[in-house]
């Protein structure tokens, strides 16, 4: 059974990206620093303290999950900008198309968003996830074009008994009639501030927990700009939340335009709707703004 094949974060991109092409996940060793997850868990632990768990077979009757993490911290900068996580992901994911406009032979690279964000925490008792394809939410073919690349954060020790997140090496490559099979997973095995990274067509699933000690992961996915968001950023994230980013997470949090051009208003680059007041005005933009969830902080 093959394992995952692990790489320090000076490693070569080029060779991640290798890497990922051929075995469809990778870990990073120390993928962020101590004082990172320190302030992760100060911000985002009171949240799974008071959270219920899930009502569903498949989130898992042992399990926790909170979302809307960029609404509960401002320190997800690092996160999803980690040299090999944001690199892998534009390097598989924002490959130039082609396109005729008239007689103009236009080439056109899509941008790329965050989709989805959750915590993860599997408890005593929860068994394993059935095997998925997270793309399949998009309906995608196998094999195919990458439409999505994920990053698990260990925000504890990841174990094969406490749950490690199991993998299926290679099945990226597996066509759409080949059903996964649990023998053919391996766990995912890192200590805290790690991270495994995945592709969207991946088999994966949480695995069976029989320790006293929950397992705690963060998960975040990046999509293809011109794909519907997993879990709807622009209600998730209040304005002023999304304001506290620098511009290049604001702009993958979907405040962007998607080339040729998806994603305008009033024809204007999104993030116009993050602009002082009075620019907003000038460009002919309402005031109103979606209510803040109940949960922002």
């Amino acid at each position: 059974m093959a394992e995952l094949t692990r790489v320090r974060p000076d490693a070569d991109l080029d060779d991640v990206v290798a890497i990922i092409e051929r075995d469809g996940a990778v870990i990073v060793e120390n993928f962020v620093d101590e004082e990172t997850l320190a302030g992760l868990w100060a911000d985002l632990g009171p949240a799974l303290d008071v959270d219920t768990f899930s009502d569903n077979w498949y989130d898992g009757f042992r399990t926790r999950r909170v979302s809307s993490l960029f609404a509960r911290t401002t320190r997800l900068t690092p996160v999803v900008t980690q040299r090999l996580y944001l690199g892998a992901a534009r390097a598989l994911m924002q490959k130039p198309k082609t396109m005729w406009i008239g007689r103009s032979r236009q080439e056109v690279t899509p941008s790329i968003q965050i989709s989805t964000t959750q915590l993860i925490q599997i408890h005593k008792g929860q068994g394993k996830q059935p095997l998925h394809r997270d793309d399949a939410l998009h309906l995608t073919s196998h094999p195919g074009n990458t439409t999505r690349v994920q990053l698990m954060l260990a925000m504890s020790d990841f174990t094969a008994e406490n749950g490690g997140t199991l993998v299926i090496p290679g099945s990226h490559h597996w066509d759409d009639e080949r059903a996964p099979q649990a023998e053919e997973a391996v766990p995912t095995v890192m200590p805290a501030g790690s991270g495994l990274i995945w592709v969207g067509g991946v088999y994966h699933g949480g695995g069976r927990n029989v320790t006293d000690v929950p397992r705690t992961g963060m998960t975040i996915a990046l999509d293809l700009g011109n794909l519907r968001q997993e879990e709807n950023q622009y209600l998730a994230v209040p304005r002023e939340k999304v304001l506290a980013y620098p511009e290049e997470v604001r702009r993958l949090l979907g405040y962007d335009r998607c080339p040729p051009g998806l994603g305008w208003v009033e024809m204007h680059d999104p993030d116009i709707v993050l602009q002082p007041a009075e620019v907003r005005r000038a460009a002919g933009l309402q005031e109103a703004w979606p209510a803040e969830p109940a949960h922002a902080v």
